[in-house]
């Protein structure tokens, strides 16, 4: 199947092309024809499998539809995202995908001066991006009309509700046009809550599922490697130096550990930077772009960034510290992978994480080898049974449960559009609003995939 045959209007067939995407994704091409019909959608889709394509390419076809509009005009279309990230990144695909149709868009997300958003907002769109935190400010303010919305798209919309943005979701909900209007929910799960926000603000939704929940892609090939969580550091040195020019992506708990194995690898002489939510967006920008570019080989993210970073054929994700909610394991490792690409996800694991690693398999339903690593094997075996507090327990704490004394320290394929935090994000420094016609798509930074 092509994209010519899905319908699509010449001019963005035309862009796809340029582009290199030859053939839809699964999601793509099953989604793509209800979202043309006009039909409420609930789409179920893992990171990576090209679903911000499946809902922008109709939204910019049915936009582009009749005589263009002028001069300042309200939105036409929302496209809400938990992340500033994932914002910028939806802008930029509706930006390219949209390059030989006449329609404006721009992504608004918090962090910076309002006057760039709110210029951008009074100059006119067709095709409004945002967080929720940030249009919530937007909508307080009356500086944006969201009463001429025919479509809305809630992207990663279990992301949102696990950002605790489901208030503000509802808020900005009530507020668009119910007659006529199209709604489009992707998810990568569909828990009940996602069901009770499709029952309340839908219409007879119908109900694309592609990828089985919490399931990975079978390129990608996954190993754990048990080492005590003093000698992690010194093994991933290790492991980064049999390719030191490898771009890798390194996820950490915590800001702080984040930081400081930023600061190590630095010190290692590898080109090193961290990003998460407590760095400006500056910085954040400039970080991702240096890593997407190449400039940078090693970026060490927290779970926030996990969906917001989207790098074609990334060969490596390495688990420094296992997420403590084995779901964010899938969506970790998604940033390698995808469309037909290998990739590798390899996970350092501590004897007190044996828990943790018990649950991603359980979820995974499927074991992850575990390959011990010459000179860096644990002091003791991987505590894969009983709980995470048990886990960390000492060896010599008592049943009673009083305190013990502290242990001592011890292939190739035709490209398809690819897919892909809080909701208030950051702009890049001195920036406030991105936003583009669609016949100034710009020049495609290296390396990157747009989904």
């Amino acid at each position: 199947m092509s994209f010519e045959s899905l319908g699509l209007a010449p001019g963005l067939v035309r862009a796809l092309a340029e582009l290199g995407y030859t053939t839809p994704t699964p999601i793509q091409e099953q989604a793509i024809p209800f979202a043309l019909e006009g039909r409420d959608m609930l789409a179920g889709a893992q990171t990576g499998t090209g679903k911000t394509a499946a809902f922008s390419l109709p939204l910019l076809h049915r936009l582009a539809q009749g005589e263009p509009r002028r001069g300042a005009r309200a939105p036409r279309a929302l496209v809400l995202t938990p992340t500033r990230e994932l914002a910028l990144q939806v802008h930029e695909s509706v930006r390219d995908y949209g390059k030989h149709v006449r329609l404006q868009s721009a992504a608004i997300y918090g962090g910076a001066g309002m006057n760039p958003q709110l210029d951008a907002l009074r100059r006119g769109l067709d095709i409004l991006v945002a967080t929720p935190g940030r249009l919530i400010d937007h909508m307080e303010r009356r500086s944006v009309d969201l009463s001429k919305i025919e479509i809305l798209v809630l992207d990663e919309a279990d992301r949102m509700l696990d950002m605790g943005f489901l208030p503000a979701m509802k808020r900005i909900i009530t507020t668009l046009p119910k007659q006529n209007r199209q709604t489009l929910l992707f998810s990568a799960t569909f828990a009940e809550p996602i069901k009770q926000l499709a029952q309340q603000f839908m219409r007879n939704p119908v109900e694309v599922q592609v990828t089985p929940k919490n399931t990975v892609v079978a390129t990608i090939e996954h190993r754990a490697h048990p080492v005590d969580a003093g000698r992690k550091k010194d093994l991933l040195l290790h492991l980064m130096a049999q390719d030191s020019r490898r771009q890798t992506l390194v996820f950490t708990r915590t800001k702080h550990g984040a930081n400081r194995l930023a600061e190590q690898l630095e010190a290692a002489g590898m080109k090193a930077a961290a990003i998460h939510g407590n760095k400006s967006q500056g910085a954040r920008t400039k970080a991702l772009s240096e890593f997407k570019s190449g400039k940078c080989t090693v970026l060490v993210a927290t779970d926030i960034a996990a969906r917001g970073i989207d790098i074609d054929q990334l060969p490596v994700v390495i688990n420094y510290d296992l997420p403590t909610i084995a779901e964010d394991y899938v969506h970790r490792i998604g940033r390698t992978g995808r469309n037909g690409s290998t990739g590798e996800a390899i996970s350092l694991v501590s004897p007190e994480e044996g828990p943790l690693l018990r649950d991603i398999q359980k979820l995974l339903n499927a074991d992850i080898s575990l390959a011990p690593v010459a000179g860096f094997e644990p002091s003791r075996p991987l505590q894969m049974n009983g709980s995470l507090a048990a886990a960390r327990r000492p060896a010599n704490a008592r049943p009673s449960g009083r305190p013990a004394q502290r242990p001592g320290a011890a292939a190739h394929r035709p490209r398809t559009p690819n897919a892909n935090a809080g909701g208030r994000g950051a702009a890049p420094a001195g920036r406030g609003a991105s936003s583009g016609r669609g016949g100034n798509g710009g020049q495609r930074r290296q390396g990157t995939t747009r989904f």
